[in-house]
């Protein structure tokens, strides 16, 4: 377990670093902050320590990136420079992490973390990016691969592998594969801009309101369908739908997501084969998302809008 962190933390950091390590207890809910440098937090006694604290609950956290020396914080002020970029990979984790793997927008991860089950975490270490450039860059990333949104801050904690992820039982261990020893550039990076949709502010045309017992989600779900049913455009639907959930941490992520897995629904009743409907999946966001997400985006949706339909069924 020891030498999994160490070898981690030596990746991940330039000698002389001073790093912040967080470790958070779930039951009770407990929090300790560290701040070291590379070479303390690599000592056999330090990971000793980590070790032990995790064995009684304690998950661990590593900063992203380094912080100023004779920091004692972990604020955004006292981040010292751009190290990584990364992506937290929660919701379709294996098909999105699939296409990142085969995305020519991103270059091979430094490393992806496997953080519980389909649950992942991909970093690269970088070189040439400021604040600005990686708060960018990190929303693209997120908006690609439909990664967590929270995630984009220079402050951000990552899991140490090596330690076991105390938030489910039995704990699950973090593991870690290092597929590129390389350091990127923002060259590197050929990603989408960021919607200029997913800052508009909250306008639109209304639809009619459900009951107060559905939630919004819910209403979105039952506009979709009858709107698709009544044979509109489901590109057009897309984008109403995002600018009248600009709440939404991700609105265009959100509506893409939610109109085709309606549309997926409505072409299985329909009678559709399963591969029509990835095809059709397929072509209608060629041009917006890359090329392998795309493919591997449809599979999964398909294969939702099949497990809803059979719930139904049992019901």
């Amino acid at each position: 377990m020891n030498d999994t962190a160490k070898d981690f933390l030596f990746r991940c950091f330039a000698p002389d670093s001073t790093i912040a390590l967080l470790l958070r207890m779930e039951r009770p809910v407990k929090t300790q902050q560290r701040v070291v440098t590379l070479e303390q937090a690599l000592a056999a006694r330090y990971l000793g320590w980590l070790a032990h604290e995790n064995r009684h609950g304690a998950n661990i956290y590593v900063a992203a990136n380094p912080l100023h020396p004779g920091s004692r914080k972990r604020t955004k002020e006292c981040i010292a420079s751009v190290r990584h970029l990364y992506i937290d990979i929660d919701a379709d984790g294996d098909a999105q992490l699939a296409a990142l793997r085969a995305s020519d927008g991103v270059p091979i991860p430094s490393a992806i973390l496997s953080t519980s089950l389909g649950k992942y975490q991909a970093l690269w270490r970088v070189e040439g990016f400021d604040f600005a450039a990686q708060e960018s860059t990190l929303k693209q990333l997120t908006i690609a691969f439909g990664g967590d949104p929270s995630c984009t801050d220079c402050n951000r904690v990552l899991r140490i592998p090596g330690f076991l992820n105390q938030k489910y039982s039995p704990a699950y261990y973090v593991a870690a594969e290092y597929p590129s020893d390389a350091t990127y550039s923002p060259a590197d990076f050929r990603l989408p801009d960021v919607p200029a949709i997913a800052a508009l502010p909250l306008r639109g045309k209304a639809r009619p309101s459900a009951s107060r017992k559905d939630s919004h989600s819910e209403q979105d779900w039952a506009w979709a369908c009858h709107e698709l049913a009544q044979g509109k455009d489901a590109g057009k639907l897309t984008h109403e739908l995002a600018l009248h959930r600009s709440d939404k941490p991700n609105p265009l992520y959100y509506a893409q997501r939610t109109i085709d897995i309606a549309s997926a629904r409505q072409w299985i009743l329909e009678g559709a084969p399963i591969d029509d409907v990835i095809t059709m999946l397929s072509e209608r966001r060629r041009f917006e998302l890359p090329a392998a997400l795309c493919s591997a985006r449809a599979r999964e949706i398909a294969a939702t809008a099949q497990r809803m339909i059979a719930r139904r069924k049992i019901a």
